[in-house]
């Protein structure tokens, strides 16, 4: 084997191929792993696995908290494809495909958890997009990173502009509203349940509206509640009766209008005022509450 030599980033110093029980002991997951560990370690706490056919580092040495950005971004990455959003380099070889880019590292942290129905799998692929044409001045318009992004789902494309807007054909095709949430109180809950959107959307029975959603947006949003309908709602609901408990529990706490967001499972509500002590009244939940300006 061709010998390969690696530093450190964190200090500087020579990186060495060493058996995962230098790291683990023999507590070590895999015993027969391979790792880059510096070669000032433990004093230096950076090291990286090799890959096991090519001995080659999967990525640079890192620290612990680098490690567990990693890991993290993992998570969220796998997401995707559990989900048949997109596989873990297709943002990026859509764009590979068409302009001539290096191969790159890409290491993605960020806090929107899974399995939620915000959206977090569709904005890492839009994202990654927009982050690609900066980085190498690609020069693609809003509307040709849209056209990039819908294909491998069909609510990427959104995330481009990032803005409210009335979507039509797969989600994709986008015509801008007038709304404004300005001085209302947005409650957020995330259930510790993963509501796959694969799933969600197989047992999704879409109805017409009596009324359309871009009527229904100007009107008063306490008015919201008697109108506007996650279709979404009734099979996810009927799976995960928790997820409904949420929503009623917003009403109950003053909400002037509450839904399921997306496909599931987080629900949000629309406050008038700020409410108080929010972890409280939704326990083992993600939660977070900002004011809408």
């Amino acid at each position: 084997m061709k010998r390969i030599n690696i530093t450190c980033p964190a200090c500087g110093s020579k990186a060495y191929l060493r058996p995962a029980s230098v790291v683990y002991g023999d507590k070590a997951p895999d015993p027969d792993a391979k790792y880059y560990v510096c070669g000032r370690y433990p004093a230096c706490d950076c090291y990286v696995a090799a890959h096991r056919k090519t001995m080659l580092p999967m990525g640079t040495l890192a620290d612990k908290a680098l490690r567990k950005k990693r890991h993290d971004a993992h998570v969220a990455l796998d997401s995707l494809w559990k989900n048949g959003i997109m596989s873990r380099k297709e943002a990026y070889r859509l764009l590979q495909r068409d302009f001539e880019m290096p191969a790159i590292d890409i290491h993605m942290y960020k806090h929107i958890p899974t399995g939620a129905g915000l959206g977090g799998g569709s904005s890492d692929c839009a994202f990654m997009i927009k982050l690609l044409n900066d980085k190498f001045s690609l020069g693609l318009s809003t509307e040709q990173m849209e056209a990039y992004a819908a294909q491998p789902g069909a609510d990427c494309a959104f995330f481009v502009r990032n803005k409210p807007v009335f979507a039509t054909g797969i989600g994709n095709v986008f015509q801008s509203i007038d709304l404004s949430l300005e001085g209302y109180h947005i409650v957020l809950v995330k259930p510790d349940i993963f509501v796959s959107t694969r799933d969600a959307f197989a047992q999704i029975t879409p109805h017409r509206p009596e009324v359309s959603l871009t009527e229904i947006i100007r009107k008063p949003v306490e008015e919201w509640k008697e109108w506007m309908v996650n279709d979404f709602e009734a099979s996810v609901f009927a799976k995960y009766p928790e997820i409904k408990a949420l929503k009623e529990r917003m009403y109950e706490l003053g909400a002037v209008y509450a839904a399921m967001s997306g496909s599931g499972s987080s629900v949000y509500g629309l406050f008038k005022n700020s409410l108080e002590d929010v972890d409280t009244h939704f326990p083992g939940c993600f939660c977070r509450q900002r004011k809408m300006e």
